[in-house]
Formats: structure tokens, sequence, C-alpha cells
């Protein structure tokens, strides 16, 4: 840390540490089993379609600071699109350390790093080391079907809100009825 404050030119109090990763949600689907008479293959037809999206999010434990992107795919330029979101979250005269798996989209020659953001890979398979990891694991606790579709149950799953000062907003991104309204078959299947 203190060899990033150096090359930055920022005092090393100056430092927010970031943690940053993607989560994808929405339909996956699984193959089809059947039961039949041994040496028979009757038909299994299943949806082949997918729904799903990717929820791009970033966090500052110390600072109490979040940022997140709803975004269609996971590739260099969401990541850029991502970046400049956590860029305009960082206090003024500060730096980020961004720490972030390997992904490839992370240490892309494409990205276009901010000035204000320095990005640091964790060692590879080690989520444990992602704090970013307990967010995504608290939502699929916490925001199921059924829990979405629970008036009384109060979300607080993080999601980006433009042109508000701050990107958290607590309960946006569950579709829910005390979230949105009442949800049609289609969006249930997204939850």
């Amino acid at each position: 840390m203190a060899q990033i404050a150096e090359e930055e030119g920022v005092d090393p109090g100056a430092i927010e540490i970031w943690f940053a990763d993607e989560a994808r949600i929405g339909q996956k689907n699984k193959i089809t089993r059947r039961w039949a008479k041994r040496g028979t293959r009757p038909s299994a037809p299943h949806d082949q379609r997918t729904v799903s999206t990717y929820i791009f999010g970033a966090i500052c434990p110390k600072e109490g600071k979040g940022a997140a992107l709803v975004l269609p795919a996971c590739n260099s330029e969401a990541m850029n699109l991502h970046l400049a979101e956590i860029s305009r979250e960082i206090a003024p005269g500060k730096h980020a350390i961004l720490l972030l798996d390997q992904a490839g989209w992370h240490l892309s020659s494409r990205l276009a790093v901010p000035p204000n953001v320095t990005l640091v890979a964790l060692p590879a398979k080690c989520p444990e080391l992602n704090a970013q990891e307990n967010v995504w694991q608290f939502m699929r606790d916490n925001c199921s079907q059924t829990a979405c579709s629970n008036p009384t149950t109060k979300s607080s799953i993080i999601a980006a809100t433009r042109g508000t000062n701050s990107s958290i907003s607590h309960g946006a991104s569950c579709p829910s009825v005390c979230a949105i309204g009442p949800m049609s078959s289609d969006q249930r299947a997204l939850v």
C-alpha cells in the first residue's frame, strides 16, 4: 500500500481499499432427465433459452461506500463502465486500490483505468479474499423468489442508481411487491 501511495503521490492515509466482482443472475437452465425403459430414448424437451444479466459490484467496507451497475455482458467495455462508476465514488484527493480476481476483463489491455484507481489482482482461486463475494452470498441467501415476493421482507441489496448523490440504493434491484409492485410471471423467472 505504501508503494502504491508513493507511486501515485498521495498520502498513505488517502488510500481507499475497494473490492470488486461480478455476479450473473437470471435463468440458468439444467439438463432435463426422464425415467425410461432400458433401451429406449424418449424425448426430453426443455427450455434452451437463457435470460440473464450481470451485476458489477464494488464496495469499500472502511468508508461504507459502494458502486454497482447492471450490465448485459461481462467484457472489457462493461468493466470500463464499472471502473468509471467506481472512480466517481472515490472521495476527491483520495486514491483507490481495487482488489479483484483474475478474470480476463479485469486484466485486459483494453481497460481505461481512471487515474485515481490502481488495480491489484488477487491470487487465483481465492474468492474468500474478496469482500464483494459476501455481498453476492447475502443476495443469494436473502433474495430468493420467496423472500422477494413477501411484502414484509426488507431487502438490503445494493444497486446502481444514476443521478443520485450515492450509487447505493436499498431494495431497488429486488423485483418484489415491496420494491416495485406486483410481479408478472416473466419477471418472477428472473428472480
